[in-house]
């Protein structure tokens, strides 16, 4: 079904999701054990999350001006310095500067990567393409911190990260035998038939290049997309303080890893689906599905509720985040399409910082039997962002 070089971005795809969700759930802890603060440890946690948000404006720019194998290289060999320093690192500031170039690296490859895949998928199967990448992407998340919590408890911190210096390392090695290295998409300027490549700033009248931050279509895919990570987030980064305090009889370590199966076996049942159903039809599913999960874990008692809402959190979030992907990259056409997946990854990756932030303010200030009812508000308002999007989003099918 999928090419060669498809095979071996999706390789890379999940190597590069893997190392730094290896590291993540080890990187307080770590930084703590050589003499970091409370403050330190929570800064450190959520840097590199901020510093990729950071890039995305340039590494999407970046996509678009350079060839999709220049600027992964690139990413990967910051994660690799990234890992180095974790190994090496004496004190927390230089787990703070690996924390940032890691931000870096991980921009550069996750717009990359997904960039890359969908230029080499015909239109008509960019859904069900996307959905299979998305699925490599769950994979990594589901197997890369259940290796480094391994390793880590047997070996220890530094051991752990070495792991994760493999998996950088890997990224490099896969990408050399990808023909396709994506280079610019070139396109036919109509005004004097020159053909001019994509990578050239847009100009203004003046002839001054112009630097693109966002794609403006994009943008309500972006805010969608992040009012479905921001209880997903919440829950991933206070759910076990909210089963202690309220001392509820549930296995939590069971919740992420029934979610990502899950996941991954919607992915794979639906992926032909993608190209087929209207964007609505997914938002309104996966809105329902999102619902019902907040609903449970405000109810929760027992395991059972858990796990059907881990089930319903994959319906949710898990489904919208490849929906969204693939939408952003129809809307912004092949030529534009690194600048759109900075979009989308902006929403993502404000949603995985509001996540924890709104999570944090709602534990600390209100009673924690109001924890998920409050954020029941996130789906009315993804709807109300598609309601106000425009005909071009809520006619999209006839674009598929």
């Amino acid at each position: 079904m999928y090419s060669k070089d498809i095979i071996l971005v999706l390789t890379a795809t999940f190597f590069y999701m893997s190392s730094p969700m290896l590291v993540t759930p080890l990187i307080t802890g770590f930084t703590e054990s050589i003499g970091a603060s409370a403050a330190v440890m929570g800064f450190v946690g959520g840097l590199m999350n901020l510093c990729s948000l950071l890039c995305r404006p340039l590494a999407g720019n970046l996509a678009d001006r350079l060839s999709k194998y220049r600027v992964s290289l690139i990413g990967a060999i910051f994660m690799s310095l990234a890992c180095i320093g974790y190994i090496l690192a004496p004190n927390e500031a230089v787990v703070v500067a690996a924390r940032i170039i890691n931000g870096v690296g991980f921009a550069c490859c996750s717009v990359c990567m997904a960039t890359w895949m969908s230029n080499m998928l015909p239109k008509e199967k960019i859904g069900s393409g996307m959905g299979v990448y998305g699925t490599m992407n769950a994979l990594g998340m589901a197997v890369a911190p259940a290796i480094g919590v391994s390793v880590y408890q047997r070996f220890g911190y530094r051991a752990a990260f070495c792991i994760a210096l493999f998996f950088s390392i890997a990224i490099i090695i896969v990408i050399q035998f990808v023909k396709d290295k994506g280079d610019p998409v070139q396109t036919e300027n109509p005004g004097n038939r020159e053909l001019v490549k994509n990578a050239e700033p847009v100009k203004e009248n003046t002839g001054k290049p112009q630097l693109q931050l966002v794609d403006v279509k994009v943008l309500p895919i972006a805010f969608i997309i992040m009012l479905f990570a921001i209880p997903y987030c919440a829950t991933q980064s206070f759910l076990v303080t909210y089963a202690e305090v309220q001392n509820l009889p549930v296995t939590v370590s069971m919740f992420f890893p029934t979610y990502a199966i899950v996941l991954i076996v919607l992915r794979l049942t639906l992926r032909n689906l993608f190209d087929k159903l209207p964007f609505r039809v997914f938002l309104l599913s996966s809105c329902i599905c999102e619902l019902l999960a907040i609903l449970l874990l405000a109810g929760m008692r027992n395991n059972i509720m858990m796990m059907l809402a881990s089930v319903f959190l994959a319906g949710g979030y898990g489904i919208m985040s490849s929906v969204c992907q693939s939408t952003a990259m129809l809307l912004a056409g092949k030529e534009k399409r690194g600048l759109a997946n900075s979009t989308y990854y902006i929403g993502l990756d404000l949603g995985m910082t509001l996540g924890p932030m709104i999570g944090g303010a709602l534990y600390g200030g209100l009673d924690i039997r109001l924890f998920y009812p409050i954020l029941l508000v996130t789906m009315p308002l993804a709807v109300v962002v598609y309601l106000t999007a425009g005909k071009r989003l809520r006619r999209l099918k006839n674009d598929r």
